[in-house]
């Protein structure tokens, strides 16, 4: 089965080219706990997606609103470089933080390859998922859990050829890998037209993240976080020069860039680092005071070529790590053509390490903004290369984001909130996100290592079906035993949360069958489920720093989005019924409510103790027909509860009032009863 998940936009002219843009394609990346989503022109550029500014780069991605992603950029510069447009002391390509990319990089290949068919997941007969996804090929041998393989020619007539890599294994699962070489091909546009041999001199790759952690945070604290005006930026790697902001100059082992939701002094309530919640705005069930930003995101260097010629590590690369204003002219109206701007362009390729580094400069009480609406983008810079015709060079990246976990975040926000903990506690804890990153940088440097050689849990199911049912709700799966070389299934696991999908979830089963019915969940009541394959701890070779113990196949390969319901048991006829029909609630009062009463789920009363098979109609006071009902249409619906998500046959709310409910059997018998709605 395909999963369809790509939007294609067509011919689009910029700044006055006649030439059309090639045809532009996405896919998600989501075989773990951090998704994002990736565009076949090599970069991600600000509201590439869909028109909001922080969109991808989510994690944990199970909950609503994790984005920590505005804008990424990917430009490439060389020096003395002649078209037919004239010469060129700084040539420069781009693609983001909001060029297109359009005359300047032409995809070739954009596909993505599973080591399983991504699993056929089902509520009540419904396909759930959090995002689609278009598998274009199963290879069972691969290292990894999913590739997107993605090539792109530049005006230049350098190619990039990018991998896209994802593991699902539960300690490698908050990092997504990229593979990238540069080949001077000489390929110069979406035909294939070569230019003459030309050796491409002080070529740098020059990338760009306008970080924002988070979007469940932007209407609270302030609409100018969701831009990344609080974004605190910070570099290890770079220099012998201690740190102030985090002192020190521990994890200079490691090559990266990072960042998190600094101070916003845009906002005065109570101390903002970490973006605690204390009034709601997407989920109005959130009053503990959680903490809603508590992401650190970075970018690894795990190798870069030293030379076309010379393929070990080069220590010194990245060259170049700076801050950069994200509304810089420099960021906007970007042509190949504009001889002044690109020398500035390339200008800030060359940088070198900027010091002090921007979390340094900021310091504890100050707008991580300095001063700019906008706020700062992270910025690296490797090179400079020469690149013969043919000549190619590698760099390994990996973008991670790591954190407190959600209840450590409720926890610790709940704390704040009530005073029981200090603004200073508070933000220790959050900083403690910062050791998490860290470790994970650590954990893909080990993967590399090896190869991509970490220990596999078994494979997830290949279906995964939930089922509502009367007295109980039922899950059955297919196991996956394709491939006689995966790790066995030693037993699995389903996991359980009430209400809604974002929520705490519960083992509630645990055996080697390939069924569980579920008859301890509360009748009427929305239930969501995951299954995991759990492995023989002995399997585990603690390879790429995996902890010892059994390994789990990822929860999101069976997570399910919509919700199933213990039914109350049916009666046959209305008359075993009389009398024990009941609407619930009754009067339905949302405003007294909150909106409350069923978080994750439309508004809705429900009928129960009712005949399996009926027909429910819905009359307003003056009599009028609003909504009819079928119930009990196939052997799985015949239960003795319907839920009504009070609207009307065309889709309309209803309004504050009382209504009549008739409830008729295929026999002709009738019941009659009445509810009211006040909002």
């Amino acid at each position: 089965m395909r999963y369809v998940q790509k939007q294609i936009l067509f011919s689009m002219l910029l700044a006055g080219m006649l030439s059309a843009q090639v045809a532009e394609e996405k896919a998600w990346m989501s075989v773990g706990a951090l998704h994002n989503w990736y565009s076949n022109y090599g970069s991600e550029r600000e509201e590439g997606w869909v028109a909001e500014q922080q969109y991808g780069l989510q994690w944990p991605a199970l909950y609503q609103h994790q984005d920590a992603q505005a804008a990424k950029g990917m430009w490439i510069g060389t020096t003395n470089y002649s078209d037919d447009k004239g010469s060129f002391q700084n040539k420069v390509v781009h693609v983001g933080p909001r060029a297109t990319g359009s005359g300047e990089f032409f995809p070739v290949t954009f596909s993505m390859t599973s080591k399983y068919e991504p699993p056929v997941v089902t509520v009540d007969g419904a396909a759930t998922y959090s995002k689609l996804i278009e598998n274009n090929a199963v290879d069972n041998s691969q290292k990894y859990d999913r590739i997107i393989d993605n090539v792109v020619n530049t005006s230049i007539g350098l190619t990039m050829h990018r991998k896209i890599i994802g593991f699902s294994q539960q300690y490698h699962d908050n990092y997504i890998i990229f593979d990238y070489t540069f080949k001077n091909t000489g390929i110069i546009n979406e035909k294939g037209t070569l230019r003459a041999p030309k050796t491409l001199t002080g070529v740098y790759i020059f990338f760009q993240q306008r970080w924002s952690a988070n979007a469940d945070v932007r209407y609270v604290i302030g609409n100018e976080t969701g831009w990344g005006r609080q974004t605190m930026n910070d570099v290890r790697g770079d220099t012998t020069i201690a740190g102030t902001f985090f002192p020190g100059n521990a994890d200079n082992d490691i090559r990266a860039s990072y960042s998190w939701h600094g101070r916003y002094t845009g906002f005065s309530q109570y101390d903002n680092i970490g973006g605690p919640i204390f009034t709601p705005y997407y989920d109005k069930t959130d009053t503990a005071g959680r903490i809603g930003a508590p992401q650190f995101v970075g970018w690894g260097t795990l190798h870069v070529d030293t030379s076309p010629s010379d393929t070990t590590d080069n220590m010194g690369q990245p060259a170049t790590t700076s801050y950069e204003d994200s509304d810089d002219d420099l960021n906007r109206n970007n042509d190949q053509y504009n001889a002044a701007k690109m020398i500035s362009e390339y200008n800030w390729m060359l940088k070198g390490h900027v010091m002090p580094r921007h979390a340094d400069k900021v310091g504890t009480g100050t707008d991580a903004s300095l001063g700019r609406s906008g706020g700062y983008s992270s910025a690296q810079g490797y090179g400079p290369f020469t690149l013969a015709p043919g000549d190619s060079v590698r760099l390994v990246i990996a973008e991670a984001v790591a954190g407190l976990s959600r209840e450590a975040a409720v926890s610790v926000g709940k704390q704040f909130k009530n005073g029981l903990i200090t603004a200073a506690q508070k933000n220790d804890s959050v900083y403690t996100g910062r050791n998490a990153l860290f470790t994970t940088f650590r954990r893909a440097i080990a993967n590399y290592s090896t190869g991509w050689n970490i220990p596999q849990p078994p494979p997830p199911p290949k279906k995964f079906s939930v089922s509502s049912g009367a007295g109980k709700i039922i899950l059955n799966w297919e196991p996956n035993t394709d491939n006689a070389t995966d790790p066995t299934v030693a037993k699995w696991e389903v996991w359980r949360a009430q209400g809604r999908y974002d929520s705490t979830y519960y083992k509630v089963w645990e055996g080697t069958g390939s069924s569980y019915s579920d008859t301890s969940a509360a009748l009427n009541t929305a239930y969501y489920y995951y299954l995991i394959a759990v492995g023989d701890p002995a399997g585990n070779t603690g390879a790429g720093m995996t902890p010892t113990g059994a390994l789990s196949s990822n929860r999101y390969y069976t997570q399910t989005y919509l919700p199933a319901f213990r039914r109350t048991p049916p009666f046959k006829t209305l008359a075993e019924a009389k009398g024990k029909i009941r609407i619930v609630p009754n009067p339905y009062n949302i405003s007294a409510r909150g909106g409350l009463l069923y978080p994750g789920e439309s508004d809705k009363i429900s009928f129960v103790n009712i005949p399996g098979q009926c027909t429910v109609r819905i009359y307003s006071e003056l009599g009028e027909l609003i909504k009819t009902i079928e119930h009990g249409t196939t052997p799985a619906d015949e239960t003795g509860s319907l839920d009504y998500d009070m609207t009307t046959s065309s889709n309309q709310i209803i309004v504050s009032g009382v209504y009549i409910a008739v409830i008729t059997t295929p026999a002709g018998e009738k019941e009659i009863l009445k509810f009211v709605v006040i909002r």
